[in-house]
């Protein structure tokens, strides 16, 4: 899903926008395009793989059973993270800070599928503190420890550098897998989301090769 769409239609969580390649995007033609300019990785000796996503796009939602399943076979040299999306949007960034609160109690692994749902189907107001702490408390997470985790020094600042990580691979689009630092990949640009999948595989490949490792 396209920004441009996104802070479009947001407010109906039913943007259908075109996935065209980014503007950004330098064409490879391999189902995968490069990251401009190639950014730092957290890890050390271990290839990154990042997903930019959001709550309130479908084709996220629709990626993600698929992304489950393929996150679980990853070999442990490969350290795989979920990076909420705001774009600027007051609603966007309650999702991910939702989403921040729900990693600091440990029960993201547990409620991410149904936060799509949530907000999708449901229409719940999961962008405001009290809606996302009514929802979570329904869901059997402590009431006490996710307010204090919504209201975390924490929480603020991984808030903080999703948005920065956002802005420095100039994500436009969702969902994309980046691999390394230095490539992407999705559905739109690999063809379908199992394709990106499959490309993504032969990226992690490529950069354990370029690391050294084999």
């Amino acid at each position: 899903m396209q920004r441009r769409d996104v802070l479009k239609q947001l407010s109906a969580l039913a943007a259908l926008g075109s996935l065209g390649l980014p503007a950004w995007a330098q064409g490879s033609g391999k189902g995968f395009e490069l990251v401009s300019p190639p950014q730092p990785t957290d890890v050390k000796g271990k290839v990154e793989v990042l997903e930019f996503f959001h709550y309130g796009c479908p084709h996220c939602r629709a990626f993600d059973p698929l992304l489950d399943a393929w996150v679980k076979k990853l070999p442990a040299d490969v350290v795989f993270t979920r990076v909420p999306v705001m774009w600027g949007n007051p609603q966007l960034t309650g999702f991910a800070k939702l989403a921040m609160t729900l990693e600091a109690t440990g029960d993201l692994a547990r409620l991410h599928g149904q936060v799509f749902e949530a907000v999708q189907t449901e229409k719940l107001p999961l962008h405001t503190e009290a809606g996302a702490q009514d929802w979570a408390v329904k869901k059997g997470v402590d009431a006490k420890k996710f307010a204090d985790a919504y209201r975390s020094f924490n929480v603020n600042v991984r808030l903080k550098r999703a948005d920065e990580l956002a802005r420095a691979y100039k994500i436009e689009g969702v969902p994309t897998l980046a691999i390394d630092g230095k490539y992407f990949t999705s559905g739109s640009i690999a063809g379908t989301h199992e394709a990106a999948l499959k490309v993504a595989d032969q990226l992690i490949a490529k950069a354990r090769a370029e690391q050294g490792r084999k």
